[in-house]
């Protein structure tokens, strides 16, 4: 490679991106891009969050209180997957509908304050708005633009430096905006980096923004706008007035002049240079501060009509924050004095200095724990800020395969230094989910789902949550009597101020066992079965773990038990693996089964007859075949007429939703599908013993000898262990004597 080309192509690269971004503009430049698209540059910060989140898009998901829209710009990471945000619709929802109305109301007139238990993902989500606003602030569609104020040097222009009417013999100027750095003396930057339409005076821009905005013919989905106060009433910052004052009396007013030493430049949020996108952690010193500009040495090049006039820089997190978005992590932990100032800015956007306001323009959004805020609420002041705080929950999950997200997303062969085996994030996500439920208040209930849903273990609970899927032990009717007030019993809690959710493992906690599992020196991968020793450790420590000293109540919070209770589920996953990887049976071999059943359910609740398919003959259904299915997936004590009419009632309202998707039965029915593969492995007993024991012996240091047919099963299974379920031949080994010695022993 040549080093000189190279450079080469790297600065003609960079330069024709300067030049695309329209980086650096004069005046007239830049009221030529508003006016193209002046919704776009007329919007305060709240409507630029907003369109933030719209621009990375939105899906629906199902979710237990039916759809809920989810928001991508949480899908964005740092890496590989730092940074992603698992879950938390409801939250990214509210965020979005207090945005929405800080738009409709013209002004950012409260702060935003997150609260939940401590690692519910606050931070997280706050951190996955900056990281979409800096990526945006680069695309054409999120461009920002601030100014500066340019004056050239001696040598360019006649008379007073930065006052000159005319250049040498080129002639006159419109704009120093673009002078190369060598033609300009001093440029002032505006720390605030107020918005460049402030420029204008208030009454004309007013006329200017509304005339714009009428004429606009919008983009899809722009057309619900409002102006903002900030745009409407703005003006420029202390330091860009005094500095306009002087050029507009030393041009005798002349505001074309005084705008020729405009330059408006294109800048970018950035967390990690702290431009509009700040983090503020609990502290006593202020947020905002100043100093004077004049009495700098490196300002000697000012202009002399400026060297007289005492200038003024704001500087701390608020003036950072301006144009963006500021965080004040762990509000309450700060002393009540050091955050009153909110009371008023909240409601104005102003924070008054010793010499000026400072009028900004930026979202506020704080977290606080549960305890903290309940401390502020006893507090008389906090009568004054409620009028000014927009509560948004942030509860733990309580879907147990969204927090498998968040360890995956950390939990890798590369950050523990070993083979991940299949189900080690689940167990964890499973127990954890588990630490958080309540039990159900049955007395809120109906009286016919009443004793049904006062019924529910923690972990029908959680799979209801997740899959949406009542108990296998409830008829049809007892189910869909649940699945009516699913909604219900997800958001039953939300009034109390012990909600579901508030309490339990965090998943800070769990991603601190997992690493300890992984250090486990009696497994060599991390395998579930060292996850499940290192949770059994830890529900010893009760005085470390707040969570573990709850009372336990009908098998809710008894933490010991769901590490048992989660052994148990991934007993029968391992098995169905197992199971599947030696190919007894195919899963379209149930679904040819159950949809012979099917049909013949079909026809008999018809009162049709229905065609041999071997002697083409009409006859009426198969009662024998229907009872012998039946004796395998129906409850105990259901009606078989009731439960025959029920399924086709599913089936149909599945037609209905889905009408060009081919029906999987085992999708439709899984709890069903679940007792028939129970039942035909049951009879298979002592056959999978034989074949999980020539595994391990396989697998021993010592091989005894075994069959060709029997080693070429073995190795069937394993290749399939390993590449449809994950495994490694160490953690396949352990998987399998744990089946084994649990299940299968003879």
């Amino acid at each position: 490679m040549d080093a000189k080309r190279y450079l080469q192509t790297v600065g003609t690269e960079v330069r024709d991106d300067f030049v695309k971004g329209r980086s650096i503009l004069s005046f007239e430049e830049y009221l030529n891009l508003f006016l193209q698209n002046p919704r776009r540059q007329a919007r305060n910060s709240a409507q630029y969050v907003r369109d933030t989140m719209d621009f990375f898009g939105a899906e629906t998901r199902p979710h237990p209180t039916g759809k809920i829209k989810h928001y991508k710009i949480f899908e964005l990471t740092d890496g590989e997957r730092e940074g992603r945000v698992a879950g938390q619709e409801e939250v990214q929802n509210a965020i979005y509908r207090v945005l929405g109305n800080f738009v409709r109301a013209g002004s950012i007139n409260k702060l935003i304050l997150m609260h939940g238990p401590n690692g519910s993902a606050k931070s997280s989500i706050v951190d996955g708005l900056k990281r979409g606003m800096e990526r945006y602030s680069r695309e054409p569609q999120g461009a920002l633009y601030k100014m500066n104020w340019v004056f050239p040097s001696e040598k360019l222009v006649k008379g007073s430096i930065g006052f000159g009417d005319k250049l040498g013999s080129t002639g006159e100027l419109l704009t120093f905006a673009h002078l190369d750095v060598e033609n300009i003396d001093v440029k002032l930057s505006c720390d605030m980096r107020d918005h460049p339409l402030f420029l204008v005076p208030r009454e004309e821009r007013r006329k200017l923004l509304e005339e714009a905005l009428t004429t606009y013919k919008p983009e899809p989905g722009q057309e619900d706008f409002t102006l903002s106060e900030y745009l409407l009433d703005g003006e420029l910052c202390h330091k860009c007035r005094l500095v306009y004052a002087a050029l507009l009396s030393a041009n005798n007013g002349d505001y074309l002049k005084v705008l020729r030493h405009v330059q408006v430049e294109r800048f970018y949020l950035s967390r990690r240079y702290i431009v509009g996108a700040v983090k503020v952690e609990p502290q006593m010193s202020v947020d905002a501060a100043y100093h004077q500009v004049s009495a700098d040495r490196s300002q000697t090049n000012l202009p002399p009509a400026l060297q007289n006039v005492a200038l003024f820089e704001p500087h701390g997190s608020l003036v950072s924050a301006n144009r963006g978005i500021i965080e004040y992590s762990d509000l309450l932990k700060r002393p009540l004095e050091a955050f009153k100032y909110l009371l008023g800015f909240s409601e104005t956007g102003e924070v008054p200095l010793d010499h000026f306001l400072l009028q900004l323009d930026e979202v506020l959004i704080a977290s606080s724990n549960e305890k903290h805020l309940g401390a502020f609420k006893e507090l008389p002041d906090f009568a004054s800020f409620k009028g000014r705080i927009e509560l948004v929950r942030v509860p733990y999950l309580r879907r147990w395969k969204l927090e498998q997200e968040i360890y995956d997303a950390q939990i890798t062969s590369t950050t523990v230094g070993k083979h991940v085996a299949p189900h080690a994030t689940a167990v964890a996500a499973k127990w954890a989910v588990l630490t958080r439920l309540k039990k159900p208040i049955a007395d809120r209930y109906p009286s016919e789902v009443k004793q049904t849903i006062d019924g529910l273990t923690p972990m029908e609970k959680l799979h209801l949550y997740e899959e949406g899927h009542p108990p296998e032990r409830l008829s049809l009717s007892q189910s869909k009597e649940v699945k009516k007030h699913l909604e219900d019993l997800y958001d039953e809690s939300d009034s109390y101020p012990n909600y579901e959710g508030r309490s339990g493992a965090s998943a800070r906690e769990i991603k601190t066992a997992l690493f300890n599992a992984a250090q486990n020196p009696d497994f060599k991968c991390l395998s579930a079965l060292a996850v499940l020793a290192e949770l059994e450790a830890l529900t010893k420590d009760k005085s470390v773990y707040e969570f573990l000293q709850q009372e336990v109540v009908d098998g809710y919070h008894d933490h010991e038990e769901f590490v048992r209770m989660t052994e148990l589920e991934l007993l029968d996953e391992v098995d169905n693996e197992v199971r599947d990887s030696m190919g007894l049976i195919s899963e379209s071999k149930y679904n040819e089964l159950f949809e012979r059943y099917i049909q013949n359910v079909s026809h008999f609740v018809k009162g049709e007859k229905l065609r041999n398919r071997i002697t083409g003959e009409m006859e009426r259904p198969d009662d024998h075949r229907m009872q012998e299915m039946e004796s395998i997936v129906m409850p105990r004590g259901e009606d078989s007429g009731e439960f025959r009419r029920g399924l086709i009632s599913q089936v149909g309202a599945h037609k209905l939703d889905n009408p060009d998707i081919a029906m999987e039965y085992g999708q439709i029915f899984p709890d069903l599908f679940r007792r028939l593969r129970s039942h035909f492995f049951e009879e298979r007993k002592r056959v999978l013993h034989k074949n999980t024991e020539n595994i391990l012996k396989f697998l021993s240091e010592d091989r005894p000898a075994l069959s060709a047919r029997e080693q070429t099963r073995v190795e069937e299974t394993l290749e399939a262990m390993v590449t449809k379920y994950g495994y490694c031949r160490d953690c396949a080994k352990e998987s399998i004597l744990f089946l084994t010695r649990k299940r299968y022993a003879v």
